[in-house]
């Protein structure tokens, strides 16, 4: 049986089982939705995607590596490359961060050259070319074949232990290579270890830094046959296991040598830990004892198809299918669990902690994702609400504040504001508990009272002078937002003095405006505006603005619309400045980042800074524009193809945007769950919602012209505002939009409704 048929016959198994969830006589039925699934969308251009296989929110991300470095090979794998130098068990999914990739296999016949540990030289090393025809690649399942080699190549996984799959050519030179020397992008070892436990054990650590400066991955792996030889090595000379069982240095090679026949398989599971080598093995006994190879395919598309199947969709075109089931997937890659079975796990504090009592994630790449992700995330995962929000709590009472960006047990302090605020904030204004909330009030308090990041100035000024700190406006505006959402918990828990002090905070953006010009400016601890002014133009990492320009950061107030429009004067001038947001042109400048991408006008849709701005529109009684905007970035900033992403998929921000904009509302507000009316595409969506019920979305007379709403009811009753509430989201029932192919002039126009929704 051949690579690809072999999984077909596999998902059709899982096709066979079913379940039901019931809800006032709702019977729905999990469906095969992994066949929509197609890891290759955002390997293209700038999309920074992982490919291999995994399972939701697992530790392991077993893929294959390039051996090309750069921007595009951040996540170690670009549609354009044709070559693999190894296997390797973590990756990142869709940052601008070139680290992990942690814990190399690579199959080879013959010799190779190792000891450089530089795995983008052509030249030398173990890697080798591969033909995309014979590559496969679906969720929890990738194949290939490596040329150079003639070795077929199957993975699959558990959340802690990669499954390989080898078909070696007949040859008395077979190996499997262990790498733990070889870096790529920002990753460097500092140090490693391995040790032959036995003729079909090794096991090891590699500690590294890079973007996280202390990283420490411990595992262990057993093989099917048991190896002839197992040699060990820093560079080119090899020692054999009779010399030496054990090795420790920088960067360590080991070889594991076999005789194989033609097609002969063998396999190996490698099962990592956060903590240590026997809790690695705790995690192989416990999620892959046996070496059933075909049953973890099936179990792992079993494990993506209960996820997927929380929302539901109908839809007659098949390309808004795969984009909407492959965002979806992409949202679940990370968080990524980083605890063991029996929930030990490594702390913000380096220490090791047994026995945690909630699993412990990591990879929080929260400048993105509090905008979407983690909103998505409170509606179709509230069984994993408490163990996020133990986690950034954790993460506060071991590093003194909420994360900023966590990866595997470090802060990166990477990006802008107080992220990690608006999260928890969300979580508790939407009624989540199974934590501390006093503990997570002060957690907020406390990461917002530091003197870090430009927070002193903050405190002394009432906003972030440029002269005093790098990207001041940026993360000025980034803080006012963390600091409403830390109001409206105040306000919640009577903390009256907290409240008003916050909210004051949370107005600091209108120092910024310059209403001369209509823009939010860079401001001098004299109250000047930085001169030489030019909206267009972005200074990476230099500037006012981080990754970004004043045509984009002006909009960055999705808090208070109301008073930004307050200081443009009217309504009318709010509206026309917004409307030539999408219409105008103009040079980012020769130093702008590259994230400054997907871009309509000067409305960047390839960065998060802009991922609420189409939704502003019903604020002010013209949802039909936000409509307009809506169906335009889905129709062509998102696609089925490779290129399929505008900007970095950004650990599932980019696609969070595009799963609640498909079905019709997005939350625009960093808290609490007001969820604003766009332009739904899909026909239906059948939402799996908090205590098993169900949240029915259906779109009347849908089509491409029927893109504007014409009225809205909710179960039934006729339904008057420009959004909906989480808690009518959670509390499961029917939302029904008639959809039209003219504006309507009634639903949604009255010009009162923002004054009346903010008083």
């Amino acid at each position: 049986m051949n690579l690809r048929t072999i999984l077909g016959v596999v998902i059709s198994a899982v096709v066979l089982f079913s379940a039901c969830t019931k809800n006032a006589g709702e019977n729905v039925q999990l469906q095969n939705l992994t066949q929509y699934v197609d890891p290759y969308i955002g390997t293209g251009d700038h999309g920074h995607v992982f490919v291999g296989a995994n399972v939701p929110f697992g530790l392991v991300q077993l893929g294959p590596t390039n051996i090309t470095e750069g921007w595009d090979w951040v996540s170690g794998y670009h549609i354009s490359d044709s070559t693999i130098w190894g296997f390797t068990h973590m990756h990142l999914s869709g940052t601008g961060i070139g680290d992990l990739c942690d814990i190399a296999f690579m199959p080879v016949v013959g010799d190779v050259k190792l000891g450089k540990g530089v795995i983008s030289d052509a030249n030398s090393g173990m890697y080798s070319l591969f033909n995309r025809d014979t590559e496969t690649v679906k969720a929890g399942y990738y194949a290939v074949h490596l040329d150079r080699y003639n070795v077929d190549v199957e993975l699959t996984a558990t959340k802690r232990v990669g499954f390989h799959k080898y078909i070696f050519p007949e040859s008395s030179e077979s190996k499997v290579v262990v790498d733990l020397k070889s870096k790529l992008n920002w990753d460097d070892p500092t140090e490693t270890y391995l040790v032959y436990e036995n003729d079909s054990t090794i096991s090891g650590y590699r500690y590294s830094k890079g973007w996280a400066n202390d990283q420490k991955i411990f595992f262990t792996a057993q093989f099917s046959k048991p190896m002839k030889k197992f040699l060990l090595s820093e560079g080119e000379e090899a020692k054999d296991i009779k010399d030496v069982k054990e090795l420790k240095a920088k960067g360590v090679y080991g070889q594991a040598l076999f005789d194989t026949k033609d097609k002969e398989e063998i396999y190996i599971k490698v099962a990592l830990s956060p903590v240590s080598i026997e809790n690695a093995k705790l995690n192989m006994q416990a999620e892959l004892s046996g070496w059933d190879f075909n049953q973890t395919i099936a179990d792992a598309d079993k494990a993506w198809n209960e996820e997927l199947n929380k929302i539901q969709i109908t839809t007659n075109d098949d390309s808004v299918k795969r984009t909407f089931y492959t965002a979806l997937y992409h949202t679940m890659i990370a968080p990524s669990e980083f605890c063991d079975v029996n929930m030990d796990y490594r702390g913000a504090d380096g220490q090791m902690h047994k026995q945690g009592a909630f699993t412990n994630y990591t990879t929080f790449s929260l400048w993105d994702t509090y905008r979407a992700a983690h909103p998505l995330m409170t509606i179709i995962h509230p069984e994993k609400m408490s163990d996020m929000i133990n986690t950034m709590l954790t993460i506060y009472k071991e590093q003194g504040k909420l994360p900023v960006w966590h990866l595997v047990g470090c802060e990166t302090d990477c990006m802008v504001g107080n992220p990690g605020i608006s999260v928890v904030a969300d979580a508790i204004l939407k009624g989540y508990d199974g934590f501390d909330k006093e503990l997570a009030y002060e957690a907020m308090k406390t990461s917002a009272m530091l003197d870090e990041r430009g927070l002193k100035y903050f405190k002394e000024y009432g906003y972030i002078p440029y002269d005093k700190e790098g990207e001041g406006l940026s993360k000025c505006m980034e803080y006012a937002i963390a600091d409403w959402a830390l109001a409206q918990v105040a306000k919640q828990m009577n903390k009256t003095e907290d409240y008003d002090y916050f909210m004051k905070r949370s107005k600091a953006y209108t120092h910024y405006f310059d209403k001369e010009t209509g823009f939010v400016r860079g401001l001098s601890s004299e109250g000047q505006f930085r001169p030489n002014f030019n909206p267009f133009e972005s200074v990476h990492r230099d500037n006012d603005y981080t990754e970004g320009n004043a045509w984009q950061y002006t909009w960055l107030v999705p808090h208070d619309i109301q008073g930004l429009m307050n200081l443009f004067g009217s309504k009318e001038a709010f509206v026309q400045k917004l409307d030539s947001l999408f219409v105008v042109e103009g040079s980012l400048g020769e130093h702008a980042s590259p994230d400054i991408s997907g871009l309509i006008g000067q409305y960047a849709h390839g960065n998060e800074p802009s991922h609420h701005v189409v939704y502003m529109y019903p604020y002010v009684g013209q949802p039909w524009k936000s409509a307009d905007l809506a169906r335009r970035v889905m129709s062509e900033l998102y696609h089925d193809q490779p290129a399929g992403l505008s900007g970095n998929e950004d650990v599932g921000q980019m696609s969070a945007w595009y799963v609640l904009s498909a079905m019709g509302f997005y939350q625009v507000e960093p808290a609490g769950g007001k969820y604003i009316f766009g332009s739904p595409i899909l026909d239906e969506a059948i939402v799996k919602v908090k205590n098993g019920k169900i949240f029915r979305v259906v779109a009347k007379n849908n089509s491409v012209e029927n893109k504007y709403i014409q009225s809205v009811t909710l179960n039934g009753k006729v339904y008057d505002k420009y959004y909906i509430d989480f808690k009518d989201i959670e509390g499961g029932g029917l939302l029904e939009f008639e959809m039209g192919n003219t504006p309507s002039e009634t639903w949604g126009t009255s010009v009162d409704v923002l004054q009346v929704e903010n008083k």
